[in-house]
């Protein structure tokens, strides 16, 4: 009798209960989802603190969280070439919540590393490139020289004398060097240090005389008179620096090497999404102090399509591998 009352008493409540779940179940299908982002969205920087990517990367953070009304957190992840923090990002959720603010060895490392953990293409929706870096031919004042052609003078009397810093085997800084090295005829010394705030405080030290920051990056040590820059590696004079000449002056025809940074997402990132993200940096890009603040440190804003971004990195890709193996050159930490 005990068990009927109970499942008499069951199926008296059932209908009431199913009806609530079954409410409930429409409410939520009814309920419109919040738009994006709804919660905090972490930035990944794949550098050490204190680079041009870190800065980048802290002054669209502060503008996208204005913007959006959530935080959106600098999460530095530098070490291997930049690949420790681009490969948390492609096995990240493609959600919108995992960014990747990176520089341009983005696509100068792959090369050196035949095992990579992820792939450059596969893995990543490309959102916008930011903006354009050129980058400077920097040395210590102590070094005595003040043009190009005294450099590669004096680089040729003392072969493998001259050291030159980079943020890591494979960084642009490095093939930047390869490069002076392939164009002048000189023998200069590679020395990887990890990032490149690690890079420029081994030259501000001495322990290094030369080096290829973006004018971004090593713009505050150009001002003060710390670094002198001897010329710049794009193929027109920066407006920040209008009285550097560029390689191309300085007797190395149509030589170019030009850094950028770049925000990617997890492939599968919902295009809307990504959309959303581009059309920001679009409107941030354009907002005039904003603007002239970056090119006044030697960026050119950019802003471009995903498409567009996408296909610059294919055409790195396959340009910097080609100079990799023409060079012969391996990974050296």
């Amino acid at each position: 009798m005990k068990r009927i009352n109970l499942l008499a008493a069951a199926m008296v409540l059932a209908p009431t209960f199913w009806a609530d779940e079954t409410g409930a179940a429409q409410s939520r299908a009814v309920a419109p989802e919040r738009p994006y982002p709804a919660r905090p969205v972490r930035m990944i920087v794949a550098s050490a603190p204190g680079g041009g990517a870190d800065i980048m990367g802290r002054i669209f953070a502060q503008k996208f969280n204005e913007a959006w009304g959530q935080p959106v957190v600098v999460d530095n992840r530098g070490g291997v070439g930049g690949n420790i923090g681009t490969d948390i990002v492609a096995k990240s959720p493609p959600d919108g919540y995992t960014l990747l603010m990176r520089f341009a060895s983005f696509t100068t490392t792959p090369p050196f590393y035949p095992k990579l953990p992820y792939d450059p293409i596969k893995d990543f929706a490309p959102i916008t490139l930011i903006t354009n870096a050129p980058s400077a031919v920097a040395v210590l004042p102590s070094l005595g020289v003040k043009s190009v052609r005294e450099l590669i003078q004096l680089a040729k009397s003392q072969p493998g004398k001259i050291n030159f810093a980079s943020s890591g085997t494979g960084s642009l800084p490095h093939l930047t060097g390869e490069l002076l090295k392939l164009a002048a005829g000189i023998d200069i010394t590679h020395i990887p240090y990890k990032g490149i705030a690690p890079s420029m405080t081994a030259q501000l030290s001495g322990e290094v005389q030369l080096s290829f920051p973006t004018l971004f990056s090593g713009a505050a040590h150009f001002k003060s008179g710390r670094l002198r820059a001897l010329a710049v590696t794009s193929l027109k004079r920066a407006p920040s620096m209008p009285d550097v000449p560029t390689l191309d002056e300085s007797g190395l025809p149509e030589f170019e090497a030009i850094a950028w940074y770049g925000l990617l997402a997890p492939a599968g990132t919902p295009r809307p999404i990504i959309d959303k993200i581009q059309r920001e940096v679009v409107r941030l890009v354009a907002v005039p102090e904003l603007r002239e603040s970056l090119t006044a440190q030697g960026n050119d804003p950019v802003a471009s399509t995903p498409e567009a971004f996408a296909k610059q990195i294919r055409t790195e890709l396959d340009q910097w591998g080609k100079l990799v193996r023409q060079l012969g050159l391996k990974l050296q930490e």
